[in-house]
């Protein structure tokens, strides 16, 4: 099969939809089939680039508006990306992410085209804010005409079904995975003991629970032996800093930035905590990483964290600062004892997450939707209209009908017989 997966989120930007994307590429380009990654540009780097095994992405010259997703451009992308799909003979368009423009716009035009879609969704929202109206009220747009959808957990799923209004019946749940094999423990022992570093990994936002970060930092100020490591960036870094200065915790508070996904495991390994404080999550790939790579998580019990690791990987607390702390405290002096009954060798952490989630099982359950997909009979263009007109939204119906008017311009102005098919990279696998 030849698939595009499209998204404003994907390297050199570093998360867990980046991540997702990347490994669940490479795993189906080795079971044989064809995949391209479409985003936006980044910086100087734009046009055409090869990743790993011949991953060919696509980084289209489109402005960044916020948090990494481009501006609606309506109709203005459909010439480039008609083209693509077109040049790459593409059958199955995959999206990710909720907030991601380029997905629902690419997933569009592809389903004009009478190509296959498939959406992933990889975050929960809530109902009551006028932001999380509005956005699961595009979501419902844009999913009505959608083959089907994939959430990373049940409590996602609940989610997706309710805010999106998509049948059950078109929703599978497909966890995320780590390579545990990047993902391993330290193997040289800590020279101090008693010293005790707590390491979060996260971008620096509010629904990252940055705040409540903040304050248990703050209660640290007087314990000279735990010490935290911050890998991430975000426009909440200046609150940790600022933190940072008044608790005169200079010497105990790392905050290293943005870190390669490479490197991520190098920083990991350093610590002998993993705190989360998200306050809305629907899987949470850095809990898996950091438990892969040996460490005690601590995490607050929100979306579908509790689905993903058991209970002797992970201690649950409710989001709010007195809980996180007695969480973190709870961790500290279990490290201190030594309690086996309670704390696992790091490398039976590691084989117990390699157990539970690999690439190979989360691409092989994605291979059985596209197959799924593909048989599908492609619905006329008015089944297309009435699907939207569901959602109450019509003045979208103008949005679609000028695609699609702008669609048949093009095939009167350069018809699919005169683009040029795209040559495949070969790999050359060696011995």
């Amino acid at each position: 099969m030849k698939i595009c997966m499209c998204s404003d989120f994907f390297y050199p930007s570093i998360g867990g939809v980046e991540e997702h994307i990347f490994n669940l590429s490479q795993v189906l380009i080795s079971f044989g089939h064809k995949v391209i990654v479409l985003t936006h540009s980044y910086g100087d780097r734009k046009g055409v680039r090869y990743m790993t095994n011949g991953l060919k992405v696509y980084y289209i010259p489109n402005w960044v508006f916020y948090n990494q997703c481009i501006l609606p451009t309506m109709v203005c992308n459909v010439p480039l990306l008609r083209n693509i799909l077109i040049r790459e003979d593409i059958e199955i368009v995959h999206g990710h992410s909720a907030f991601s423009t380029i997905a629902h716009e690419t997933m569009l035009i592809g389903k004009l085209m009478g190509l296959r879609t498939v959406f992933t969704d990889h975050s929960l929202f809530g109902f009551a804010d006028l932001s999380a109206v509005v956005t699961n009220k595009f979501l419902e747009i844009s999913l009505s005409t959608c083959n089907h959808c994939i959430c990373v957990s049940h409590t996602g799923k609940e989610n997706t079904v309710l805010r999106a209004r998509v049948p059950k019946e078109n929703v599978s749940v497909i966890p995320n995975a780590v390579d545990t094999a990047r993902f391993t423990p330290s193997l040289t022992a800590k020279s101090n003991k008693d010293d005790i570093t707590i390491v979060v990994a996260s971008r620096l936002v509010y629904r990252k629970g940055i705040d409540l970060l903040a304050e248990v930092l703050w209660r640290f100020k007087d314990r000279p032996t735990i010490r935290f490591l911050i890998a991430g960036d975000g426009p909440k870094r200046d609150l940790l800093e600022e933190i940072r200065e008044k608790a005169n915790m200079q010497e105990r508070v790392d905050i290293i930035g943005a870190v390669e996904h490479s490197k991520v495991r190098d920083v990991l390994i350093q610590g002998d905590i993993f705190l989360n404080t998200s306050l809305t999550e629907a899987y949470c790939m850095a809990i898996v990483e950091a438990a892969a790579c040996g460490l005690q998580v601590v995490s607050t019990r929100v979306g579908g964290i509790p689905e993903v690791l058991p209970s002797n990987l992970i201690i649950l607390k409710e989001p709010n600062i007195d809980d996180i702390y007695e969480g973190l405290e709870e961790a500290i002096n279990i490290h201190y004892t030594g309690d086996s009954s309670k704390i696992l060798c790091p490398f039976k952490r590691n084989k117990t997450v390699k157990r539970l989630y690999n690439w190979e099982n989360v691409t092989y359950r994605t291979e059985k939707v596209y197959e799924q997909i593909i048989k599908e009979p492609d619905p006329k263009l008015g089944e297309k209209i009435l699907a939207h007109l569901k959602s109450g939204v019509w003045p979208y119906l103008l949005v679609v009908t000028l695609c699609y008017f702008c669609m048949r311009l093009m095939d009167l102005l350069l018809p699919k017989e005169r683009v040029q098919k795209a040559k495949d990279l070969q790999i050359r696998k060696q011995n």
